[in-house]
């Protein structure tokens, strides 16, 4: 079973606009509501992909309601725990004529020890075979090692885990040996206090990730496609031919393809090829991708080994 941790859910209310004028009324041209959060957006890839998974998270309040009639839509398997706060609204707004995306994101509600106790509580079902994916920022009054604990936690269950986050929370957990570890190329500069000015930088940067104990590292590129990198060799997947009409979601698209593939076939590159095509493909659509629009996308990408 796979399981994704999505600690700070939402709902993401997408306006799109002609042009955003600051100070200004702005009227929108449509506006969607989505449930929103990293692991959400893993396990609806995991669903159109036919894979099972089991989204946990905190939800609490009215907006927390909201956000749970939401994803009955989507027909996910969820083991929510019920909190006092409410779950956070973020405003996406893309303004099409500007090209730009402008995003303000809530903060998120309080967690109280026995909220948290609570949550904890369900992963002592974790074992052997299992994966748990771990994405997204905290919610208030959750310590910033939350994750590497779980990882703790759940490697001692016999389980896998997947970490998708950034800065020191990501190197940290590390030495636990994550399943796969996903950084764009500007967190992956970030991480090591430098600038790239190849595609080797690249590449010799993400071996780090491996020296350090990842298992697998992909790192996306946006137009310039994406790369595998393992302790033999290095892949790498071209950009697909297409508008990009919402970047939210793809990484987290990109992982969902990669580690449900990964856990079915054990190979590395058509795991690749896969969590590339769901990437590629939910950043050509205004939600996050279907399987039709996956597999469209497969077809126009080429994984090819660099080294």
């Amino acid at each position: 079973m796979i399981y994704t941790i999505t600690a700070n859910p939402s709902i993401d209310y997408v306006l799109q606009v002609d042009a955003l004028n600051n100070g200004e009324v702005n009227r929108t041209t449509s506006d969607v509501k989505l449930p929103g959060g990293k692991g959400i957006n893993v396990s609806i890839i995991l669903k159109e992909l036919e894979l099972d998974s089991t989204a946990l998270g905190f939800v609490g309040g009215a907006t927390g309601l909201m956000f749970e009639k939401l994803l009955q839509k989507k027909n996910l398997n969820t083991s929510f725990t019920t909190v006092e706060d409410d779950t956070r609204i973020n405003v996406k707004i893309n303004a099409t004529k500007q090209d730009e995306e402008t995003e303000i994101n809530g903060t998120g509600p309080a967690i109280s020890a026995d909220e948290k106790s609570a949550f904890l509580d369900q992963l002592k079902q974790v074992g052997n075979d299992d994966v748990v994916i771990m994405s997204g920022s905290l919610p208030k009054q959750i310590a910033d090692t939350f994750y590497l604990d779980i990882a703790k936690m759940i490697q001692a269950q016999g389980a896998d885990f997947v970490i998708d986050t950034t800065g020191q929370a990501l190197l940290d957990t590390l030495p636990l040996h994550p399943l796969v570890v996903k950084p764009n190329n500007h967190e992956l500069a970030d991480l090591f206090n430098t600038t790239f000015k190849s595609e080797q930088d690249i590449v010799d940067n993400a071996r780090k990730l491996l020296d350090k104990g990842a298992k697998h590292v992909l790192v996306s590129m946006a137009g310039d496609g994406a790369l595998l990198v393992t302790k033999d060799h290095v892949y790498k997947a071209n950009a697909p031919k297409g508008t990009v009409i919402n970047s939210v979601g793809a990484g987290d698209s990109m992982i969902a393809g990669f580690v449900g593939t990964f856990m079915k076939t054990k190979d590395a590159i058509e795991s690749f090829h896969e969590g590339a095509a769901c990437g590629s493909a939910t950043a050509f659509s205004q939600d996050i991708a279907v399987r039709s629009k996956i597999n469209e996308v497969y077809n126009d990408i080429t994984v090819s080994q660099l080294s």
